[in-house]
Parts: C-alpha cells; sequence; structure tokens
C-alpha cells in the first residue's frame, strides 16, 4: 500500500544536520512482551504511530509464500470495531495518511496524524493487533489486490522480475529464494483456516515494536499506550528458524527471457553477508564507490566516456540474515552484455587491488554523512529507524552510531572486503534477455 505523504512532507521535515546529529529517545517494555519507544520532538505539530513486526517472507512455508505481504494488505480490512473500508476514511477524515510495507524480513504499518488525533492512531493500530477480522470477504478481496499487483510490478514491468530470478538462483535453503509477494498459486491454495493461524502466530505484541514519534506529551501517551496496548495477551514465542546457505565456489549461470523488453541486461551478483556484520557496511562504501551517481566509476568510464551501456548500476540488497550485491547493465550496440560485464569486472580488480584514492574516500565519507542526516530529517523517517534498528539489529541507538562505523572503516577494509566477496567463482551471473518474439 503505497500511498503518498507528500501532504505531509514541509510539516515533517523537522531540521537539518544539527537536529539530525542526535535522536533521544526512551524505550520501555509491557508485560505482554510489547517494545516501546518515544521519540519526542515539538518541532511540527505532526506524530507518528507505527508498529513493525517481526515477519517477512522468510517466516513462511515453501508451499504458502507470499502470506507476509497479503496481510500488509488483509491487516486494513477492518476490526471488531472499526468496519470494513472504514480504516482509510478514519484517517483521512482526521487529516492523517497512512501506509505499510513488507520485507523478507519485516512488516511495518503506520499512521501520520496531526498532534491531536494520537490517541486515536494508538487506538487503530490496538484494534490491528488485538481485534482483527480475518474472513472470506477480506481475503477473496486482497487476493485480487495482490494478484493485479503482482502483474504490474512484475509480470507486465519491463525487467520486473530481475530480482525474483536472481533471489532464486543464489539461494537453495533460505526462505530467501522466493519474492516478497510470494506465488499467486499457494494464496489461491491457502485456507482460512491457514491465514488465521499466520495471523495468531506472528501478530503478537512480543513479536512487535510501537513507535510513537513527533509531538506528544510522554505522561499522557504512554497513559494510553498501556490502556490501549497493555491488555493485549501476549503470544506464543516466535522462534526464528535458522536457514546456513552453502558458500558459492562456483560461477552460477542463468538465464531469463523477458517477453516485455528489447534490450537484453547483464546481471551479476554476489551473496553478502548479514546487514548487521562490518562487512556489510564496507559493502555499502564499495557499491556507493562503483555507482552512486553520475560521477561514480561504472557510469562514468562505461556509460559516459566510453558510451558502452545505456545504463550502468550496482544495488547493495541488505537483509537480516544474508544480502545480496547485484551488479547491472544494459549494453549500447554494438556493445555486449559480456563487453559490460568485462568492463565491471575491471572495476572491481581494480578496488581489490590498489587502495581507493583519498579523494574519492572523502566522497565516500561526505555522501554516507548526507545520507545519515537525510534518513533522520523526518520524524517519519527516524520513527521507522528507530524500530528497524531494534527489531533487526538489537540496538535501538545505532541510529545515533552506525555513522561512527562507516567513519571507521578504511581504505583498506574496502579492498579486502572487495576480495573476500567480489570473485567470478562466488557469483551469479544472470543473462537477463528478450524473448525472441520481443526481439522481432
Amino acid at each position: 500500500m503505497k500511498k503518498s505523504v507528500m501532504m505531509l512532507s514541509a510539516a515533517l521535515m523537522l531540521g537539518g544536520v544539527a537536529h539530525a546529529q542526535k535522536v533521544a529517545f526512551e524505550e520501555y517494555d509491557l508485560d505482554n512482551g510489547l517494545h516501546v519507544i518515544l521519540h519526542n520532538d515539538p518541532s511540527a505539530p505532526v506524530v507518528i504511530t507505527s508498529v513493525m513486526y517481526h515477519v517477512g517472507s522468510k517466516d513462511e512455508r515453501p508451499d504458502r509464500t507470499g502470506f507476509a505481504h497479503f496481510f500488509e494488505h488483509l491487516l486494513f480490512e477492518g476490526t471488531q470495531n472499526i468496519k470494513r473500508g472504514e480504516w482509510m476514511k478514519i484517517v483521512t477524515a482526521n487529516g492523517g495518511v497512512n501506509n505499510a510495507n513488507t520485507s523478507d524480513d519485516r512488516t511495518y504499518y503506520y499512521e501520520v496524524f496531526p498532534s491531536n488525533s494520537l490517541e486515536l492512531g494508538l487506538w487503530m493500530e490496538s484494534e490491528r493487533l488485538m481485534h482483527p477480522i480475518i474472513n472470506k470477504i477480506g481475503v477473496d478481496t486482497q487476493n485480487e489486490v495482490v494478484k493485479e499487483e503482482k502483474r504490474m510490478r512484475y509480470d507486465n514491468q519491463p525487467y520486473g522480475n530481475i530480482l525474483p530470478e536472481v533471489k532464486k538462483n543464489m539461494f537453495k535453503k533460505h526462505p530467501y529464494r522466493w519474492t516478497t509477494i510470494g506465488s499467486m498459486k499457494d494464496l489461491d491454495a491457502a485456507t482460512l483456516e491457514e491465514f488465521q493461524a499466520f495471523n495468531k502466530k506472528f501478530y503478537t505484541p512480543n513479536n512487535a515494536v510501537l513507535v510513537v514519534a513527533g509531538d506528544f506529551e510522554k505522561t499522557k501517551t504512554k497513559e494510553w499506550i498501556q490502556k490501549y496496548f497493555g491488555p493485549i495477551p501476549k503470544g506464543e514465542e516466535v522462534k526464528k528458524q535458522t536457514y546456513i546457505e552453502d558458500p558459492i565456489t562456483q560461477p552460477i549461470k542463468a538465464t531469463y527471457e523477458d517477453p516485455n523488453i528489447q534490450i537484453p541486461m547483464i546481471v551479476a551478483s554476489y551473496r553478502t553477508p548479514s546487514m548487521k556484520t562490518r562487512d556489510a557496511r564496507v559493502l555499502d562504501l564499495i557499491s556507493s564507490y562503483l555507482s552512486d551517481g553520475k560521477s561514480s566509476k561504472l557510469y562514468k568510464k562505461i556509460v559516459d566516456d566510453k558510451k558502452m551501456a545505456l545504463q550502468i548500476g550496482a544495488v547493495g540488497f541488505s537483509q537480516e540474515d544474508y544480502g545480496m550485491y547485484i551488479l547491472y547493465g544494459l549494453p549500447m550496440a554494438p556493445y555486449t552484455i559480456n563487453d559490460i560485464l568485462k568492463e565491471m569486472d575491471e572495476e572491481i580488480v581494480k578496488i581489490q587491488t590498489d587502495l581507493i584514492s583519498e579523494k574519492d574516500y572523502e566522497k565516500l565519507q561526505n555522501k554516507f554523512d548526507n545520507n545519515y542526516v537525510n534518513a533522520n530529517a523526518s520524524v517519519e523517517g527516524i520513527a521507522e529507524n528507530l524500530a528497524s534498528y531494534y527489531l533487526l539489529y538489537g540496538d535501538v541507538n545505532l541510529i545515533n552510531t552506525e555513522i561512527d562505523i562507516y567513519h571507521s572503516i578504511t581504505r583498506e577494509e574496502i579492498r579486502e572486503v572487495a576480495k573476500k566477496y567480489l570473485n567470478p567463482n562466488q557469483r551469479l551471473i544472470l543473462d537477463y534477455v528478450p524473448t525472441a518474439k520481443s526481439q522481432n
């Protein structure tokens, strides 16, 4: 549910660098296990109520994929005290906006309200947790919504199946091997009782974190939190399963034909460690060095100078258990995808062999300082970061200290991490090509 919050964007921008340097917060637990984080900032008369659940597509069965994303939609259907179809009406009638999103690792819901509607926001999120109605009409309705989303975002979108194909080939044991949106066949086959059981297992106070951020009075807010969330029963402990992938020691080669494209794409993907590790953050710097902006090494060399490609890029796909580092390029005739891959590999070998320049290193640090400031420049961003750092990283204060980790990474580490993870025998090479029909 990707709804614009632009109407409140001006109000949400709460200052510049000085404000973003330190995010103050308070955290505590309710008796039922719900973790609560409060961030008070009266700079604008808005407040966010958000709940992040530690459930994503990796928590699904292989024959019942797509459940977590499905619940992103389903839990807007209504509750015992909010009639079906009324959720959005209540939010907009009170000057607010709401949204939700799902990843492989977690699901996040939030409302942005004027400050005087904080109690309403807390009540609504407690209703979603305590009294959701999961019935056949809701399941059938959202099933059609998700099918249409899949058609738009994957099936009919040019290059829309890159990530599904990469994940399928990169992971053999871990549930990361399927997409967050899952399989429509699995959703069709699921019974109402299976949806209800999924809700009972994962959408519990002890598997969630509540964040209140913005302009509010702390004492009253704590009273409301206890009033609305305190009575919710604690759920059974969710035991996360551990999946260990075998190392990639030989190149994986795959081909995918996309009927929606005319230009082939080369994709080189490397499996990387958990986003919680230092190495993952080093790889973030490497990704930025290679492809962040038109002055990056890959873009300047392959697109600007040699004019071999229409587009070039590198994406770090950070996840709780493993990550992926994905390079991609669209060749410009007469060059081929193999020509592009050769140029990419040359730049990686340079990073593995030589230290990046002091100037490039300083540029990277400046970019990440800017990213840090932007990430914490709005109350909306702060709320989601607080939830993520608690739920996925286990350290809320990383919202203030993670930038120090990036500052401490040396040029020597960049070289060593590139040598550790970015080798030809450790990757997937995906030829993402047009179908014969689409080339005609």
